[in-house]
């Protein structure tokens, strides 16, 4: 018998829960519309030189990559990936974005901000609040240099989270050019900043021996590492100001910006060890945390030097994700209310006197007057069916051919 389960990494998505990602979704999309930003749509398949060629830190080790078909698919004992395929799954939103943006620019405004809500896919382990295919929601601006781009994307996210039933998170900001100055202030070769970079964002993951013996493991001199490590968990804007003034100055802004909009309502702090793996950020980046969840409900940052790979011109450019997939699993497990604000109702009829182009008229009066209306056939057992809907949260019932009365549920 072949299974019926899911693959590993992916699920099935219930009614209950596809109800709140909807609403979840059409909020977060509302309140991004409401800010000026266009909502556009990209494929999931991607050319394989575009996402090798990304930047992606340990996202580009996780593609799932796609064969080459028909006589173009040669295997030999010695093929390579890049021999066997020609194509992958996009592993973030902003890679084909910058895609995209290349393409579309001239018929685009300046600066362009832009809407992505979809998939992504990335083939590692597959883990709590982590999966192999996930729905991502992020927001860009392209062609702002300044970083304001910046104050615009952190504020409008908060406000798209806070909608949907999020308080008091905490939103780190760091600087990737404060990070790399620092990096080579501290005796390591500006090659090297990326490879440091992705093994420190696993600090909160696997703590500060960890990320020693990680480095220590690609050829780094242990006690240089054990140093470095504990200094950045010792950093202070102020210890990094002459190294990058202007980047200081110019967190300093976002910083106080954003707390005099936020009113108390969440927070904004600085975090050196914040990192963000993706290789191709180039200034200011940003994470959200929530609670007790020991990852991340959102994420983002500059990636100025990433469009130009694509086109003649280079194009500043900064973007924010919402992790879809964490904050629908908080608010579930939080059971966060007012997310189905509209009432169900059920229409019994019975089939035997009555047929539907009377009944669906009748339901369409309701859903006028906003209810949500699902028809149902009457069984012999009536009683059982009824209880059957009340059990499943509906509001309340009529029976087509009667009164018309709406007979609410007592949910107690």
């Amino acid at each position: 018998m072949i299974s019926s389960n899911p693959v590993r990494g992916a699920r099935d998505i219930t009614p209950d829960e596809m109800q709140l990602r909807d609403r979840i979704e059409n909020t977060v999309l509302e309140i991004y519309k409401q800010h000026g930003f266009y909502h556009i749509e990209t494929p999931a398949i991607e050319n394989l030189d575009l996402l090798l060629a990304s930047q992606g830190g340990d996202n580009v080790k996780m593609l799932f990559t796609i064969l080459k078909r028909g006589e173009k698919f040669k295997p030999t004992e010695n093929s390579t990936v890049e021999d066997l395929c020609d194509m992958g799954l996009r592993f973030d939103l902003t890679l084909p974005l910058s895609r995209f943006y290349s393409n579309q620019a001239h018929l685009l405004e300046s600066p362009f901000k832009a809407i992505q809500i979809g998939d992504v896919y990335r083939a590692e382990r597959p883990q709590r609040g982590r999966f192999r295919s996930f729905k991502q929601m992020d927001i860009d601006i392209i062609g702002d240099e300044t970083h304001h781009a910046e104050i615009e994307l952190i504020e409008t996210t908060a406000k798209a989270l806070e909608a949907v039933g999020f308080k008091d998170f905490v939103i780190k900001i760091n600087d990737r050019k404060l990070l790399s100055a620092f990096i080579v202030s501290k005796g390591f070769k500006e090659e090297d900043i990326e490879s440091i970079c992705i093994s420190l964002d696993k600090l909160d993951k696997i703590g500060q021996d960890g990320v020693v013996s990680e480095l220590s493991e690609k050829g780094y001199e242990p006690e240089l590492v054990k140093t470095f490590v504990q200094e950045v968990g010792a950093v202070t804007l102020e210890s990094l100001a002459d190294l990058k003034p202007n980047a200081v100055e110019e967190l300093k802004d976002i910083l106080d910006v954003i707390a005099d909009l936020s009113q108390g309502a969440y927070h904004i702090t600085f975090d050196f060890t914040l990192i963000r793996g993706m290789g191709y950020y180039t200034g200011p980046i940003f994470e959200v945390a929530y609670g007790p969840y020991g990852y991340s409900i959102a994420g983002g940052g500059r990636y100025d030097d990433m469009i130009g790979k694509y086109s003649k011109k280079s194009e500043p450019a900064v973007g924010f994700s919402i992790g879809f997939e964490r904050i629908v699993q908080i608010l579930m497990e939080e059971q966060k209310e007012g997310f189905d604000d509209q009432q169900r109702l059920v229409v019994f009829y019975n089939p035997k006197d009555h047929v539907l182009n009377e009944v669906i008229p009748f339901a369409d009066t309701l859903r006028e007057k906003g209810f949500i209306v699902n028809i149902v056939a009457q069984k012999k057992k009536f009683g059982r069916q009824i209880q059957y809907y009340q059990d499943r949260n509906y509001a309340g019932m009529t029976v087509f051919g009667r009164d018309g009365t709406i007979e609410y549920f007592n949910h107690g």
